[in-house]
């Protein structure tokens, strides 16, 4: 369908009755609704005219996270991705799309590439795979991430499951992250937090402070 500043936007409704939408425009997933209500934030001066990345969702980071020798957080962001296919399993959606290296890539990264970024709608659940393949005849190295946007309040919200975990404090200076250890059962945000969590484990709840846990 069409989307903000006239984008293809792909909506995907479940059979339980979630819902998702993702613009081709960055493969960017820029609602989840479990319940009607949207769990996914997109910031208020976000623009859809191709210019930037859009400001929110669930926006790609590749071939680089944060800053380096490209523009901050990679191109992926900043193409048009395309549908490679669609299925139905069981009443859930399942889309794959794909993204190729291209000029706008190769005066950046100059490597030959493939990206497949398939999203799977539940009842209950939304879950993302990226999967990257070389298709050059040299090797390359890369960074990823999925960098999303929660809907929260930032005065109730709190994250479970960090406890434990060996931390790099980077707000009192970012270039000499303190090193030390999560003691909390629940980090809540009482102010500016810059935190990086080594040996996370692959599930944490954040309670948005809105109702519901994700």
């Amino acid at each position: 369908t069409e989307g903000e500043g006239s984008l293809p936007k792909v909506v995907l409704t479940s059979a339980g009755g979630s819902e998702a939408e993702l613009y081709l425009f960055g493969g960017c997933v820029t609602s989840w609704k479990a319940s009607n209500k949207d769990l996914l934030f997109v910031r208020p001066d976000a623009v859809f005219n191709k210019k930037k990345p859009i400001s929110g969702g669930v926006p790609h980071c590749f071939p680089q996270f944060g800053p380096g020798p490209m523009q901050q957080h990679g191109f992926a962001r900043n193409m048009d991705w395309s549908i490679l296919d669609s299925e139905n399993v069981e009443g859930n959606p399942v889309i794959t799309l794909e993204l190729k290296d291209g000029p706008y890539s190769r005066a950046m990264w100059d490597f030959s590439f493939r990206a497949l970024f398939k999203v799977i709608l539940n009842t209950k659940s939304i879950s993302t795979e990226l999967t990257i393949t070389n298709t050059d005849n040299k090797p390359f190295s890369f960074s990823s991430a999925l960098h999303t946007y929660f809907r929260a309040s930032v005065t109730g919200a709190s994250v479970k499951g960090l406890k434990g975990c060996k931390t790099l404090n980077k707000d009192p200076d970012p270039k000499n992250p303190m090193e030390g250890k999560e003691e909390r059962d629940r980090v809540t945000f009482p102010g500016f937090v810059d935190c990086i969590y080594l040996d996370a484990p692959s599930v944490v709840h954040l309670d948005n402070g809105l109702g519901d846990t994700i």
